[in-house]
């Protein structure tokens, strides 16, 4: 018979599985110590706004991309943009297969986190110690291990394995998100923390910074420029919607979120309202795996609760990494490696070369800026791709088509040209912050135009291969699809 492309079953459960990719544990445990550490109410306002001038204009052009073309990055550039753009779909697609390299570790963490609170370990035990004799050490590499396999399996499964595990693991995450939210904010002086995180103020909103980290938050949090969507998009039906889901995804996204702002400003304020500028200053792992299990402990039912923390913390690393892993198959399968091996060669490299990132602080958070900020670089690719194609044509044709149940005005073609300025100003901006540091250390600027530049020099170097090797790829599908369909 003739091969057939495999799509979502449906409109939900194609939205299941991009919140999935989307909601991931930049959500949870970054997203509440950013907005208290800039403003609270302020960061909000600024937030709100990014979202709709960065995460949902750049959604629509990964979802239209990937749709249209029916590759994931490199093959979408090369199709849509041109053959000599097939590098820029290339680097977008590897700065997210380099944050799965650690990113996997992150899973690992939570799952031993997860483990430890349900056995009891936490929160008996004290927790600065269990992070210390866990993290970047040898005993990592286990549940690192895991995290890999458990990804693997999900994708090896293909289209319906991912939108299987999104139908059970999303819908539990919201439930647990929203338990632990109504819990947090029953306690005793929990409003205290509602009202830091709702009430802005002129002085936040006049300060640049709290605008420049709420475009931060939003370019790390939603997906948006990461390149995941386009390899999502490929199993779209040709009759689903572009703009209405866009705007659902980056709301659903950001709603998950604020809750888990609410959920940890909440009891923060509850139970150790003298320690919070402490704890919001800690760094994502500080604030996660040190002092929330302390929080948790001073609370009634506090093993119950912290037990549900990390299990959606858990569940929401895996959904992302699950994402990544798919992206990563996407692009060798469309240059015409089989999908089998393609498979085992992602989870051999995502195992590999995660080892570093597991075993060394430094590495891991030099991982961590480097591709972090090329997030902002990717974004930036999606949005000279549109410009090159023709913004508004881009928009008529890809983003308005005869099955939109939402149309896109004008004002979209404004807000893709506002992106390219936004992510030039975040790159220079994070650059600025990083200065004074040695310029190879990890977070030196040497170091993040270093890795940049090897990856920029090796995909313009095979640019012209890997073009070839995708039209052949396509043509091999063309040729297949085109023979008459067997009779038994």
């Amino acid at each position: 018979m003739a091969k057939r492309v495999e799509e979502f079953s449906s409109r939900w459960g194609m939205i299941l599985a991009m919140l999935g990719m989307a909601v991931g544990t930049g959500n949870i445990w970054r997203f509440p110590r950013i907005a208290a550490s800039n403003g609270g109410g302020s960061f909000l306002v600024a937030w709100v706004v990014f979202l709709l001038a960065w995460s949902v204009p750049l959604i629509m052009v990964e979802f239209a991309m990937g749709k249209a073309a029916r590759k994931g990055p490199p093959g979408a550039f090369a199709r849509l943009v041109g053959p000599k753009f097939a590098w820029m779909g290339s680097f977008i697609a590897f700065t997210s297969t380099a944050i799965m390299f650690y990113y996997a570790v992150v899973m690992g963490w939570t799952l031993r986190y997860f483990w430890a609170a349900v056995v009891g370990e936490l929160p008996g035990a004290d927790p600065q110690a269990l992070w210390s004799s866990f993290a970047y050490t040898p005993k990592v590499l286990w549940v690192h291990a895991l995290a890999v396999g458990a990804g693997i399996w999900v994708v090896a499964r293909g289209v319906k394995g991912i939108e299987a595990a999104a139908k059970v693991l999303i819908p539990s995450l919201f439930f647990l998100v929203v338990a632990l939210t109504i819990r947090a904010v029953t306690l005793p002086g929990a409003e205290a923390g509602l009202n830091f995180l709702f009430t802005p103020s002129w002085e936040g909103l006049a300060n640049y910074k709290v605008w420049l980290e709420a475009l931060t938050q939003n370019a790390w949090d939603t997906g948006a420029g990461w390149g995941l969507i386009v390899a999502y998009a490929v199993y779209m039906r040709k009759t689903e919607d572009t703009s209405l889901n866009a705007f659902m995804l980056g709301f659903g996204n950001n709603t998950v979120s604020l809750m888990a702002g609410i959920m940890v400003l909440c009891t923060i304020f509850s139970m150790m309202p003298d320690a919070a500028s402490q704890i919001v200053g800690e760094g994502n792992e500080g604030l996660t795996f040190i002092w929330i299990p302390q929080l948790f402990e001073r609370m009634p039912l506090g093993r119950f609760f912290m037990s549900i923390f990390f299990l959606a913390l858990l569940f929401a690393a895996c959904t992302s990494l699950i994402a990544m892993i798919e992206l990563a198959v996407r692009v060798l399968t469309d240059a015409g490696v089989r999908r089998g091996r393609a498979i085992a060669l992602v989870g051999s490299a995502g195992f590999l070369l995660g080892i570093p990132s597991a075993l060394n602080q430094q590495v891991f958070l030099n991982q961590d800026f480097v591709w972090g900020v090329g997030l902002m670089v990717s974004g930036l690719f999606f949005a000279i791709g549109v410009l090159r194609y023709g913004v508004t044509r881009f928009r008529n044709e890809l983003v308005n088509t005869p099955h939109a149940d939402l149309r896109i005005g004008r004002w979209w073609d404004w807000v893709i040209r506002l992106v390219v300025v936004e992510a030039v100003v975040l790159v220079l901006w994070w650059f600025y912050q990083v200065w004074g540091e040695p310029r190879f250390g990890t977070f030196g600027v040497g170091s993040v135009v270093l890795q940049w530049g090897v990856a920029i020099a090796i995909f313009l170097a095979a640019n012209g291969w890997l073009v070839e090797r995708l039209d052949r790829t396509a043509a091999e599908v063309r040729a297949e699809e085109s023979e008459p369909s067997s009779v038994a």
